[in-house]
């Protein structure tokens, strides 16, 4: 079975998208194939990278992209995680199904490091449930058509 194509967006692909893309590797790497970008690039947060090595996931072979890498690609999935996202995104043509998942922007957070920390963790763990739930029903996205997987 070829695996689908998902593309998580986020506005600087730093925190959120990077997360994203990691725990679908994680958990559904035998089903779908992980892109991430930004509406801009920028660099992948300090503590998104702690926070993930404290899950035992290295962040290494990621970096930011822009979405602009991708506009010719087609997706199975393009999952929006931030309303910045959601609204400036432009039609994307190339993509089957289109869901939003909202979450806080963990980099936005002001304060010290353990409570910049805090959000990052608990933004990751929203985000791996989230991941973890769509990969376990993903039956439901079966009739998926060829074009738009790997």
């Amino acid at each position: 079975m070829n695996k689908i194509k998902v593309l998580f967006l986020c506005s600087r692909n730093s925190a959120r998208s990077q997360m994203a893309q990691a725990f679908l590797k994680k958990y559904g790497d035998d089903k779908f194939e992980a892109f991430s970008a930004g509406l801009e690039a920028s660099e992948i947060h300090p503590l998104t990278i702690k926070v993930m090595e404290e899950k035992g996931i290295s962040m290494s072979e990621q970096y930011s992209k822009s979405l602009d890498i991708y506009l010719n690609d087609r997706f199975g999935f393009l999952i929006t995680v931030c309303s910045k996202a959601e609204k400036e995104c432009p039609f994307f043509p190339g993509v089957s199904i289109r869901l939003y998942w909202p979450f806080d922007d963990p980099a936005a957070v002001q304060g010290s490091e353990e409570e910049q920390l805090e959000v990052f963790r608990k933004v990751r763990d929203q985000i791996e449930k989230k991941v973890s739930d769509f990969v376990e029903n993903t039956d439901k996205y079966s009739n998926i058509k060829d074009n738009f997987r790997v």
